[in-house]
């Protein structure tokens, strides 16, 4: 079903040229960020069952603050919500 709707697409988007407006050199897409040392941090101490308040107060930060280095983190890493962050960190093996 993908495969036919990607060539439907496809048939559709040919004749505005859109291969130009994605040009040809492709191995800039999907290239993912890294995450900063902060972001690693607290995305350890998620995988190890620390909630945000636990982690502020290990790490020395607000709540505020590490809910927006894991919303930075997931947007990073292409995720909906933190424990597919942490996931998807361990899959990639950022953390262990």
């Amino acid at each position: 079903m993908k495969f036919a709707l990607f060539f439907l697409w496809e048939q559709r988007l040919q004749p505005f040229g859109y291969k130009k407006i994605i040009g040809t050199q492709t191995s800039r897409i999907g290239g993912r960020k890294s995450l900063t040392p902060r972001e690693l941090a607290i995305l350890r101490l998620l995988s190890t069952g620390h909630q945000t308040a636990d982690t502020a107060a290990l790490l020395g930060l607000g709540e505020e603050t590490v809910r927006s280095h894991i919303k930075k983190a997931q947007g990073k890493l292409g995720v909906r919500n933190r424990i597919h962050a942490v996931s998807q960190a361990i899959r990639l093996r950022m953390i262990p």
